[in-house]
């Protein structure tokens, strides 16, 4: 019997020269710039594990061991009795987790009756919006009223920010007026270990908590507990997870570039930056991967996006990420890709198997529409991609593909893998730290000051007096 491969793949052949022209890069230089990151790889490895660079030890043990039994423990308590899941969070702490779940469990997940999902509904908060807000704690509490059978997973380090401690004052609020003393059995922090105001609250009301990992930014932490608990609580196997991790970072401590899967696919990207094309698109060929296409979208962008190098020296660095879908897109955004400017680098994300097909019956005769008698859903959504791709070839616009086997929690787990490492490499091809955010903070402590937060009123009118123009 042929053992089918569960490794992720990538082709970047439409990204050189030889098939996209002068819009590809030369393979030679792939050769010249192998010395440059093998000595990246020996920096990579120095540093694993250290200051900001904790997450490269979530698939390992003894943190995978200490987050897997931790997080069990809880799903083993709480999951039978729970029907709803309300994870409240913003960015990093939220965009994981709604991309896991929508990667590996099906899209008609919370229209499922109970013992058809094996798991809660889950409700992922990731705005202040008060529609959103209001209507899904309206929705859970027209099944649940007294929120007996719901959990409040609130995810937030400090618990200062803004839009997370709004959403958990307005939901806790819900549930202490419904349950009393009794809500704390109801919520769980993911927070701060030893310090800061969720974990103040936390030690003062006995809820229970998970770790977010020191040195482990929000944006780095969906392979922590913030995104393995409500995958555990919707039965998604957390550990193949890791597993795909462990096995992608392997890869990517390969000293030889073609052999390094993050180290080659940070190379193409930015040194295609370089030449002017820093627009960076993925792609994917699967409604199951809209999310991560989401989730690397604040990756790329807040990781990379910089204005000065890690020097101090002002140079205004960051490709821009762009989400698409396959096929809708190509009836959006293919225009713009092939005839607009050639300022983009299209990432592909192409599926082999998926998990069930759809056969296009040939039951209707009518001439046109013959050619799809007897094929498949899946099929045409492969020739889709494939056709895509070579009107990027005709266009001489540069494109990659990265291939996955199957959608599986394992090969999810390499795909998150291999697009941190990917971030690290281009972090270091950049000199910018990929781990800051400084221009996040600004609007954090103008958002403080236009709410009347104690310490920060000079906020207020460096606001005010910047909008009016004066």
């Amino acid at each position: 019997m042929t053992q089918l491969t569960t490794a992720l793949t990538i082709d970047f052949a439409g990204c050189l020269a030889d098939r996209v022209g002068d819009a590809g890069l030369d393979l030679a230089t792939l050769d010249d710039a192998a010395p440059r990151l093998r000595t990246l790889t020996e920096e990579l490895e120095a540093t694993c594990d250290t200051g900001l660079e904790r997450w490269r030890s979530l698939p390992h043990d003894p943190v995978r061991a200490e987050h897997l039994s931790a997080v069990d423990a809880l799903v083993t308590k709480l999951a039978p009795g729970t029907d709803d899941l309300i994870v409240l969070g913003i960015g990093g702490s939220a965009l994981g987790n709604s991309a896991l779940q929508a990667a590996l469990n099906p899209p008609t997940w919370n229209l499922l009756p109970r013992e058809k999902r094996g798991g809660p509904r889950l409700f992922v908060l990731d705005n202040v919006d008060p529609v959103l807000v209001g209507r899904t704690l309206a929705c859970v509490r027209e099944t649940d009223p007294r929120f007996e059978r719901t959990v409040l997973n609130v995810v937030s380090k400090s618990g200062e920010t803004a839009e997370t401690a709004a959403q958990f004052l307005v939901a806790r609020s819900m549930l202490v007026e419904a349950l009393g003393d009794a809500h704390a059995e109801r919520v769980v922090a993911i927070t701060d270990t030893e310090r800061g105001t969720m974990r103040s609250i936390c030690d003062a009301e006995g809820y229970a908590t998970l770790p977010v990992p020191g040195g482990v930014g929000g944006r780095f932490s969906v392979l922590s507990p913030v995104g393995l608990f409500s995958s555990a609580m919707c039965g998604i196997d957390v550990a193949a997870l890791l597993d795909g991790a462990a096995e992608m970072d392997e890869r990517c401590r390969r000293p030889e570039v073609r052999e390094n899967p993050a180290a080659l696919l940070a190379w193409l990207l930015i040194e295609h930056a370089r030449h002017g094309r820093s627009q960076h698109v993925l792609m994917p060929y699967a409604n199951a991967l809209d999310g991560l296409a989401d989730w690397y979208r604040q990756l790329w962008a807040e990781s990379l996006g910089k204005r000065q190098a890690r020097d101090g020296r002002e140079i205004f660095a960051g490709p821009t990420p762009i989400k698409a879908l396959g096929a809708t897109d190509q009836h959006s955004q293919i225009q713009l890709y092939r005839e607009g400017p050639a300022d983009k680098v299209i990432g592909f994300v192409e599926v082999e198997r998926f998990a069930e097909d759809v056969a296009i019956p040939g039951d209707l005769d009518v001439e046109p529409l013959r050619y799809l008698h007897g094929k498949s859903l899946g099929a045409l959504l492969a020739a889709e991609k494939r056709a895509t791709e070579y009107a990027l070839v005709e266009s001489r616009r540069p494109h990659y593909t990265i291939r996955m086997p199957e959608i599986t929690a394992h090969t999810i787990g390499q795909f998150i893998w291999l697009w941190q490492m990917t971030t690290a490499y281009a972090g270091l091809l950049l000199d910018v730290n990929a781990y800051d955010q400084p221009a996040v903070e600004t609007g954090k402590q103008a958002t403080f000051g236009l709410m009347g937060r104690e310490g920060y009123e000079e906020w207020a009118g460096r606001v005010e007096g910047a909008l009016r123009g004066g």
